[in-house]
């Protein structure tokens, strides 16, 4: 609460002095005539006007503080706040071939990839965004949803092995423009993340980016993976998994294609800070449209003090001139 005219308020102090006025008229006391004894007086029953005579100036003051407060119009504070977000339906099209489990990131690349991309959701407010996974084959993992607790439980459980192995990446790029194709979203979206070269699937990567580029689909694409060679896993005879050195080979002339067809760009992560680097230029890149509209209100409360003041004033005046009324 706050008052409009807060100066006002030091009429208060006009109680004091109306306060010792009424003191001084009280000892000074009214008119007195003599007698030879008081004893009778004093032994005589103190009815309810005795010890209810100082009321009607006691509800005098009242009165004059609920005035007094009353012109310095007391105000309750709404704040209101009006969010209008225009989000970004985006499509998370992530690999999860066994060479996924290669360990030149920590602990391993789609550990890696989940970390981040779980970071990415955390960081988006007003986006639907779904997740679409491939090997040798795609499928959607979550569709567009903006329950980003869902969202990231559904990440959680991606883990290779659980379809063919094999990298199809026009496949897992065709899954995600599917879930897109019915959006109305002003800004459609897909991240494709991959560490190998497209040897599966039916449809071919550039055909998938041409499909893109017809419904207004922008495809950033991720290459992971490091510069060299990187311990990937394998089985021994005994059925064991263990990993060997192989080289790391990265279609990065077909994912720069999709990028520049699409009107996005191509990155190269060869750890899980540039991952993260990565992560976050896109999310500077693709800002959703969020207005904050902020409105204050004012509501009046001065009413309910000039009431209460009339209605003191009122009882004042019954008390004083009925039923407190003396006789000079």
């Amino acid at each position: 609460m706050k008052f409009a005219n807060p100066y006002l308020l030091w009429l208060l102090v006009l109680v004091v002095p109306m306060i010792a006025y009424y003191i001084y008229r009280a000892l000074q006391g009214g008119a007195a005539i003599r007698i030879s004894s008081v004893e009778g007086v004093r032994k005589a029953p103190r009815t309810w006007r005795y010890w209810f005579r100082h009321l009607p100036f006691v509800l005098r003051c009242a009165a004059f503080v609920a005035l007094v407060v009353a012109l310095a119009r007391p105000q309750t504070i709404e704040e209101q706040s009006r969010t209008n977000a225009e989000g970004i339906d985006i499509m998370l099209s992530i690999d999860i071939s066994g060479s996924m489990l290669a360990r030149d990131f920590k602990p391993d690349r789609i550990t890696a990839a989940k970390e981040v991309a779980g970071e990415f959701i955390a960081d988006r407010y007003g986006d639907r965004i779904g997740l679409a996974v491939f090997a040798g084959e795609s499928f959607t993992q979550s569709p567009l949803t903006t329950d980003k607790s869902t969202l990231q439980t559904m990440l959680a459980r991606i883990r290779s092995g659980v379809v063919e192995d094999g990298t199809a990446i026009g496949n897992g790029l065709a899954t995600a423009i599917n879930r897109l194709r019915e959006s109305d979203a002003k800004s459609k979206v897909i991240i494709l993340l991959t560490d190998g070269v497209n040897n599966s699937g039916e449809i071919a990567p550039l055909m998938a980016a041409d499909i893109a580029t017809d419904m207004g689909i922008k495809v950033y694409t991720i290459g992971v993976g490091t510069r060299g060679k990187a311990p990937y896993p394998a089985v021994d005879m005994f059925g064991n998994m263990t990993f060997q050195m192989a080289d790391v080979e990265i279609d990065e002339e077909t994912l720069e294609a999709i990028a520049s067809r699409t009107g996005g760009k191509y990155f190269r992560a060869t750890d899980k800070a540039k991952l993260k680097a990565i992560y976050d230029e896109i999310n500077q890149l693709e800002k959703s449209k969020v207005e904050v509209t902020d409105q204050t209100i004012y509501h009046e409360q001065y009413l309910p003090l000039v009431l209460l003041a009339i209605a003191l004033l009122f009882v004042e005046f019954l008390f004083g001139q009925v039923l407190l009324k003396r006789i000079p």
